[in-house]
């Protein structure tokens, strides 16, 4: 099997961390996964203009969530 850069880096930043925070970075990932429902994860280092702006309208339902939960 080869890796790609990302999947090297990912595995070589994982390996440096104490145990516990190495199995929590593996338990969010796992999670991550099961959001992903089986659709391919596309690595990439830069933000889309969607990306963007999905990730600021789910920042600001979040923000607003949390100012009406603190009322």
């Amino acid at each position: 099997m080869v890796l790609s850069i990302q999947e090297e880096s990912l595995i070589n930043v994982v390996r440096g961390l104490p145990p516990e925070k190495a199995a929590k970075v593996l338990h969010w990932a796992s999670q991550l996964a099961d959001l992903a429902g089986g659709r391919e994860m596309e690595w990439s280092d830069s933000w889309s203009e969607e990306d963007l702006a999905e990730a600021t309208a789910a920042s600001v339902r979040r923000f607003e969530e949390e100012e009406t939960e603190g009322l």
